[in-house]
């Protein structure tokens, strides 16, 4: 979580591309929120998962708004950022930046949403685990 700046960039690593298709969409032709949290919650796993190295869980999202819709076709990024490493949990920001279907220049991008992911460390058996240290 970032404060405003004047012009905005994503932070953090591109950790998940996805392209939308119309499987994907409401009963308005937009994506599905539920679908970019879903995609939002992978791409943490696999951020949390390099520093747990290993299975992680969600235990937690912090507050998320949504900043515009997602049209059919547009190209989603998911950028992730670990900010705080615990003795069991990684709490991971993660942002979601657009290019929409008919946006010509291939570098520029439209902030949607962010939020903070809680994950934890989990052992085979799917108990609490220690985060390893680096």
């Amino acid at each position: 979580m970032t404060d405003l700046d004047d012009i905005p960039a994503p932070q953090g690593d591109l950790t998940l591309k996805l392209i939308t298709s119309r499987q994907d969409t409401n009963f308005y032709g937009d994506i599905a929120g539920g679908w970019l949290v879903n995609h939002m919650d992978q791409a943490a796993e696999l951020c949390a998962g390099r520093l747990a190295h290993g299975r992680t869980a969600t235990v937690a999202i912090e507050t998320m708004d949504f900043l515009c819709p997602v049209r059919v076709g547009s190209v989603v990024n998911i950028y992730t950022n670990a900010q705080d490493i615990g003795r069991s949990s990684i709490k991971v920001n993660v942002e979601v930046w657009i290019r929409p279907p008919q946006e010509r220049n291939p570098d520029e991008l439209y902030k949607v949403t962010e939020a903070r992911f809680v994950m934890v460390a989990l052992d085979d058996n799917g108990r609490i685990r220690a985060v390893p240290g680096e």
